[in-house]
Order: structure tokens, then C-alpha cells, then sequence
């Protein structure tokens, strides 16, 4: 279930605030896979990140989670866009931050060998 169905917008953007106060240096990170894709789930979808962090860094932090075949490439974007890679997370967050304090982000797959 995802997460904006899961809790409602209050609690959402109360745990938000907890965490942006505690953590100034951080960022709220929802990460989901895209309803696309059925296989491949991850356990983990909460993250808090270094403001620093690239989206590449991240990628390697979500592809370590999840049990992939080598052969398929991991896409992570955020509102129908995809991040560049050396783009900082603190920029992310602050370009595409959801209205309850958490950024969404979404992987999906694809075949890179053909």
C-alpha cells in the first residue's frame, strides 16, 4: 500500500516536521516502486538522507536493497521527472517536495542488454 494511502495527510506532515526540525541537515525520503513494476519490492521506504547526498549515492543505497538481475537498469525519478545524477538531494527536496514535508521518489526497470 503506499504510503499517502497508508497514513493520512496530518500525521504525514506531522512525523514531516518532527523530522525536518530534529534533522535540519536531512531530508524526508519516501521511496516506492512505480505501479508499473510487480516484482522487485523493497523493505525499507523511509529514508532521511544528507542534504549533500547525490541522487546517484542514493541510487546505490536503493540498489542494494533490492534483489535485481544485473542485466536490468534501476531508473529513480520524482514527479514524472528524472533527477540528473550528480544533482544534490537538498536541491531535489527542494524542487519537488511533496505539500505534507516528504519527497517522493519512484524506481522502475528496464532490461539494459536487450
Amino acid at each position: 500500500m503506499e504510503f499517502k494511502k497508508q497514513f493520512p495527510l496530518y500525521q504525514r506532515l506531522q512525523e514531516s516536521e518532527k523530522i525536518l526540525y530534529k534533522y535540519p541537515d536531512k531530508v524526508p525520503v519516501i521511496c516506492e516502486k512505480d505501479n508499473r513494476v510487480y516484482e522487485c519490492e523493497i523493505k525499507k521506504r523511509k529514508y532521511l538522507v544528507s542534504k549533500d547526498l547525490t541522487i546517484s549515492q542514493f541510487m546505490y543505497i536503493i540498489r542494494k536493497q533490492i534483489n535485481m538481475n544485473s542485466s536490468m537498469g534501476l531508473f529513480l525519478f520524482t514527479k514524472g521527472t528524472i533527477p540528473s545524477s550528480s544533482e544534490k538531494m537538498g536541491n531535489i527536496y527542494n524542487k519537488f517536495k511533496d505539500n505534507d514535508g516528504y519527497l517522493y521518489i519512484n524506481y522502475a526497470f528496464e532490461n539494459t542488454f536487450g
